[in-house]
């Protein structure tokens, strides 16, 4: 059941009927709305420390409108029960769900996401307010150790059976002295890219994370997500999009990711 909104969001989606939906690792509660003749909305709603990435996610698609392909913001309201985060949907549906239905037309799907990071990943990082760089990562994944956040039971197979002691130390190891730094996405997985029936990517949604890191960090997950549909394709990624491949930063970011 949906939980009440803010006045102001509650007059905005009168008449819509709600649907939770389950997809994806954004956080909070996340319900797809839907009236006749009218546009479908998604609305995002959550308290404590998913507030808090709610907020992050509301100031960034105001930053990207107009920059990259994202979710354009309806209505946001913060209150003491919690954030608020009302946007449009997206084109299409997700790449996973894509390339789950089209598994003949894979090829074409992993170029225009490739090609499309690497659009991404052109915009100046001068112009970026926000940090998402390796220190604020690994501060942040050593938090989610610490209070005990880090879900075992869902590592990458080459991890799987590590402990939280094992896995902080091979971060140790593998921490570079030196960074390639774009406006990265930070989560660029299958379920938060949008790809349309010809396989043009149409955007990209959850991007509370997006900021100034190094660029392995959108291409490694990219990475992983192909490969456990098709490893040559997952390896195409990096000459559509321009680069050497990087074991040690591939390595790194994905187990960063584990932490999350």
């Amino acid at each position: 059941m949906l939980p009440k909104p803010p006045a102001p969001i509650a007059d905005r989606i009168t008449n819509y009927s709600a649907t939770p939906v389950t997809d994806g690792e954004s956080g909070g509660i996340v319900h797809r709305l839907a009236a006749a003749d009218r546009p479908t909305l998604f609305l995002k709603n959550g308290t404590g420390t998913v507030a808090a990435d709610i907020a992050d996610e509301h100031r960034r698609l105001r930053w990207l409108a107009g920059q990259w392909r994202v979710p354009e913001i309806v209505d946001y309201a913060e209150t003491p029960a919690g954030a608020w985060l009302l946007t449009t949907a997206l084109p299409g549906r997700s790449a996973q769900q894509w390339l789950n239905e089209h598994p003949d037309r894979q090829a074409d799907a992993v170029r225009a996401m490739a090609k499309h990071l690497a659009w991404m990943h052109q915009l100046p990082i001068e112009r970026c307010p926000f940090d998402a760089g390796l220190p604020r990562r690994v501060e942040a994944a050593r938090s989610n150790a610490a209070a005990g956040q880090v879900d075992l039971d869902d590592l990458d197979p080459e991890r799987e059976g590590w402990s939280v002691a094992q896995l902080l130390a091979r971060l140790d190891d593998l921490i570079p002295t030196a960074i390639d730094p774009v406006v990265t996405h930070g989560d660029f997985s299958l379920d938060n890219i949008f790809l349309d029936e010809s396989g043009a990517v149409t955007g990209c949604l959850d991007v509370g994370r997006a900021g100034v890191a190094d660029r392995w960090q959108d291409l490694a997950i990219l990475w992983n997500c192909l490969r456990d549909i098709d490893p040559a394709a997952a390896d195409a990624v990096f000459d559509v999009y321009g680069v050497r491949v990087d074991p040690a930063k591939i390595e790194l970011y994905l187990l960063l990711d584990e932490f999350f």
